[in-house]
């Protein structure tokens, strides 16, 4: 198959989440005839540092302002002061990328854990702690093998696989997430996001067809 729709994305980026609902539908639409790749972006990286008071603020404004644009996207604002706030996603990134090694499935099995325990549940997915409760309840329900993921999360080769998708995703361009690059033979595209209606998205791949 030489369509595919490559989805850059980073599981504690709030804009990812509202596009949630639209992203499974456009999915669900694309999937009998185009190839479709998941990627993390990588939105920031390591740090033990307490998020300063100013960027908690600019974030909860911006949470307010998706559940204003996007009807149906909640979000549970006890996060600010049940957790320790950390500007660090690349824990995630990295949670990811291993729960991955075990089946192309956990990819997105882990997002929505991930996400579900960030805007819901008020948990902080910055702490590698949380992230290993969560591949303990996904072993729960699956074949997920959570020891591994403990090996796998700390180890060489997933951080190697995490540098080579930051580079990859980089190189595509994409300045924000989510973003969405279709790629058809050997050219790119950048596909406009409507956080409302994956029909509009999928209108934009289809023209793209027809004009290769």
């Amino acid at each position: 198959m030489n369509k595919t729709l490559i989805y850059v994305h980073d599981p504690m980026c709030s804009w990812c989440w509202g596009f949630e609902p639209v992203r499974q539908k456009l999915f669900a639409s694309l999937d009998s005839w185009v190839n479709i790749k998941r990627f993390v972006g990588g939105l920031a990286p390591d740090s033990d540092e307490p998020m300063p008071k100013d960027m908690q603020n600019m974030l909860k404004d911006t949470w307010q302002r998706i559940e204003q644009n996007i009807p149906g996207t909640l979000f549970n604002f006890d996060f600010w002061t049940k957790c320790q706030p950390r500007r660090s996603t690349y824990p995630s990134n990295r949670a990811i990328i291993a729960a991955r090694q075990q089946g192309i499935e956990y990819d997105e099995q882990i997002t929505h854990l991930i996400q579900k325990a960030y805007y819901s549940q008020a948990r902080n997915p910055s702490n590698e702690s949380l992230l290993i409760e969560l591949a303990a309840e996904l072993s729960k329900t699956s074949n997920f093998n959570c020891e591994q993921f403990i090996n796998d999360l700390g180890s060489k080769e997933v951080q190697a696989l995490f540098e080579q998708e930051l580079d990859y995703t980089r190189s595509l361009g994409v300045n924000g997430f989510p973003s969405l690059v279709y790629q058809t033979g050997n050219k790119l595209y950048s596909i406009g996001l409507d956080y409302h209606n994956a029909d509009n998205m999928l209108a934009q791949i289809k023209q793209i067809d027809a004009l290769s």
